[in-house]
């Protein structure tokens, strides 16, 4: 039991972050934990699926770790920046689609990582937020970057610069997670949706999030044509093969992930 925990269940990989003393805040020991964990994950193709949480039921991640940034320097805040984003890119960046599973505060760097998820799910009191600007800084986790793609600029700009929060209801609204539901409805929702997503071919599963991850950062002519090099790598799996026959057939199919 560290300050971060792994478990798998079956096609599932869970993720825990395990500092419910400090709201889970992301000190430097989690965020190389987490990284670790990572790279494991990305290399287990038995995993299909992601899911990262807090431990306890007030809080998903608070927040980054106050304390250890008090005493920065310039070049020394860059560096905890660049670790930050860096892992969350490897979140956006694994094969496998992960799920975000909100049972609490999500704020600053805690917001941060859950938009570097695929899903969100959150409880009904899960709050959302960017309260950086309070402490004379900004989001440096990519925050600034992820929430104006995922609900807009005009209201990601009145976050970010108000540092108000949001409750879950009106994160769903505006489009930052999935789904909300009672508290003690949480793991058992998001595993549903985890082991429904690891029934179906992960050839396309894995080309469906890099043809959206990469297409989001490139002009819609680019994207286009990454998707259609992603549709015609489809087309040699057998996957492809038993999808097709299994519809003509009328019949479930039966992937086998190659």
């Amino acid at each position: 039991m560290g300050v971060v925990n792994y478990e798998k269940e079956e096609n599932l990989g869970i993720i825990t972050i395990n500092r419910p003393q400090a709201l889970n805040a992301l000190s430097t020991e989690v965020l190389y934990e987490l990284r670790t964990i990572l790279q494991q994950i990305k290399e287990d193709s038995r995993v299909k699926v992601v899911i990262i949480t807090g431990m306890g039921d007030k809080a998903f991640v608070a927040g980054a770790d106050i304390a250890e940034m008090v005493a920065k320097t310039v070049d020394e805040g860059y560096r905890y920046s660049r670790l930050g984003q860096e892992i969350f890119s490897m979140i956006e960046s694994l094969p496998q689609p992960v799920i975000a599973v909100v049972n609490g505060y999500a704020l600053g760097g805690g917001c941060e990582l859950a938009m570097a998820c695929d899903l969100r799910i959150a409880s009904e009191k899960a709050r959302f937020g960017q309260p950086e600007i309070n402490l004379g800084i900004i989001p440096g986790y990519g925050g600034t970057q992820r929430l104006p793609r995922l609900i807009g600029k005009t209201k990601a700009m009145e976050l970010l610069l108000t540092a108000d929060m949001i409750g879950a209801a009106e994160a769903e609204r505006l489009g930052l997670v999935n789904t909300v539901v009672p508290a003690d409805k949480l793991m058992d929702t998001a595993k549903a949706m985890a082991n429904k997503i690891a029934a179906k071919g992960q050839i396309a599963i894995r080309a469906t999030k890099a043809a959206v991850n990469k297409g989001l950062q490139a002009d819609i002519d680019t994207a286009c044509a990454y998707e259609a090099g992603l549709f015609g790598v489809c087309f040699a799996s057998e996957d492809r093969k038993e999808g097709m026959a299994a519809f003509m057939e009328k019949r479930p199919a039966k992937f086998q992930d190659r």
